[in-house]
């Protein structure tokens, strides 16, 4: 007789880390990299190591809270669509209330993770908030929702550089010297970057945001989203060409860059040319933008520090 094994129930504590999003650290480390891309630029390749960490958990924590708020917005949307059903608030594995604590106390986390930048970084901290609060809002009175989410992927650049480079121990609306052209320039490339890939991500939602009536970047611009990404990508590409002339950023750099042109041309060339595009293959481009953007992070560390 064959012995009958019910599925045991998951714990707790792991569903709250699906609500984090912890079990997938793609997310995660696609918000990081810009981060670290701005605060090695401004330190020229050396930055403290302390506020490197303070980075790396503050795009975390802040990560974090971003997605449980998403999900408290988007609890009656999500079960409606194929990717998104089975989250701890879609599928009521978690409630309400437990889904406002997690996401405030992911918040005081970094919260606490900012008080250890100067004042203007702290503010920017602050000004990201209403951003990430409101991103998940944008989808159902915005056409172009991503560019929301681009924005605060952006704030994440003039966050780090700032930290280094606003040195002020009292808060002054950008002192002479604390941003300048190259910040702008890697602000305007992650932007880019993010409407890129996060439009890859949405083409795999657009049968299901279209029937619940939501907006997206892939639903905007129809047939052609693979060629809006293409555009983004190309955008990319061309600011930090620039931002490399800039900085006189050295051979590490190219190389690195190099690399991501190409494999930005490839995720375009798939997206473009291929008739029948499986769901898990948007998903593939995604995470490997996590892989090109560190490539990139790597080549600005080389190109700032070996001439």
């Amino acid at each position: 007789m064959v012995a009958q094994y019910q599925k045991q129930p998951e714990p707790t504590w792991f569903t709250v880390v699906r609500l984090l999003r912890w079990d997938r650290p793609t997310g995660r480390l696609i918000l990081m990299v810009p981060a670290l891309w701005a605060v090695f630029l401004a330190a020229e390749g050396t930055p403290p190591l302390p506020l490197v960490g303070v980075i790396v958990l503050g795009s975390i924590t802040t990560s974090a809270a971003g997605c449980v708020i998403n999900d408290l917005w988007d609890r009656n949307i999500d079960p409606q669509v194929e990717r998104t059903r089975d989250r701890p608030l879609a599928s009521r594995a978690l409630s309400i209330k437990t889904g406002i604590v997690v996401a405030v106390i992911a918040l005081a986390c970094a919260a606490v993770l900012a008080f250890y930048l100067n004042p203007i970084s702290f503010f920017l901290c602050v000004a990201a908030v209403p951003v990430i609060v409101g991103y998940p809002l944008a989808k159902r009175v915005f056409p172009v929702p991503q560019l929301v989410m681009a924005i605060a992927w952006g704030f994440t650049v003039v966050i780090s550089w700032s930290a280094i480079s606003c040195e002020s121990e009292t808060f002054t609306f950008l002192p002479e010297g604390c941003l300048g052209t190259a910040t702008g320039l890697l602000w305007g490339a992650t932007v880019l970057w993010a409407l890129g890939f996060d439009t890859v991500y949405a083409m795999s939602d657009r049968e299901d945001d279209r029937r619940i009536g939501v907006n997206s970047s892939a639903l905007f611009f129809g047939n052609y989203a693979a060629d809006a990404v293409g555009v983004f990508f190309a955008g990319t590409a061309g600011l930090l060409v620039a931002l490399g002339l800039v900085m006189d950023l050295q051979l590490g750099f190219w190389i690195a860059w190099a690399i991501a042109v190409v494999g930005w041309s490839w995720q375009y060339v798939q997206l473009r040319f291929t008739s029948e595009i499986p769901k898990s293959r948007y998903g593939g481009i995604f995470r490997q933008n996590v892989g090109l953007g560190f490539i990139l992070l790597a080549g600005m560390i080389a190109g700032s520090i070996w001439g």
